[in-house]
């Protein structure tokens, strides 16, 4: 996959000295508790460099990504994959993550999405981009709004999160109501 070129940041391929940014925000907490609960038990160095292996290999037809780096130092801030890549329907799930604090509801989440969306439709030929996000990850859920997602369904009480059952919403996007949006 080539580059791609945002205002303030670039989605780029997976280097190995990607490593140690990684690594800062795998145990994260403040990060983790947003995403699945493949982060629920400490990730040790080999989970870290192996997921890092696993897409530096791109061996993987249903699953690609990209790095969210800064675009003058192309160091790392974040990644943005495409899982689960159902050729046959052009349909994809985004998963995304902003690995530091200091760059989170600053809008590279939504600069990294509206790169990723064009690449997917444009380029892809993608017919669907579909997600999902806890019901408690409001920023979250208002940076896939601002990118076009709209809430498809709502899956109840399927996430335990800080000694209650949380809500988890799946949204999507349709390549036409991109395009409608984009104008």
């Amino acid at each position: 996959m080539s580059r791609l070129i945002g205002k303030r940041i670039i989605l780029r391929e997976y280097m190995h000295e990607d490593l140690p940014y990684m690594r800062k925000w795998v145990n994260n907490p403040e990060i983790t508790s947003y995403l699945s609960n493949i982060f629920l038990y400490p990730h040790t160095l080999r989970e870290t460099e192996n997921f890092l292996n696993f897409m530096l290999e791109n061996k993987s037809s249903s699953t690609k990504g990209f790095v969210i780096a800064h675009k003058d130092s192309e160091e790392y801030i974040g990644q943005i994959d495409l899982m689960k890549i159902d050729w046959p329907n052009r349909v994809a799930t985004i998963g995304i993550v902003i690995g530091f604090e200091d760059y989170l509801g600053k809008g590279y989440g939504s600069e990294a999405i509206a790169l990723l969306q064009e690449f997917a439709f444009n380029k892809l030929n993608l017919h669907k981009l579909e997600l999902d996000v806890r019901a408690f990850n409001k920023r979250a859920i208002m940076c896939y709004k601002k990118c076009g997602f709209v809430q498809e369904g709502r899956i109840r009480e399927n996430f335990y999160h800080n000694g209650k059952h949380e809500d988890t919403i799946r949204m999507g996007v349709l390549k036409r109501e991109w395009q409608a949006q984009k104008g």
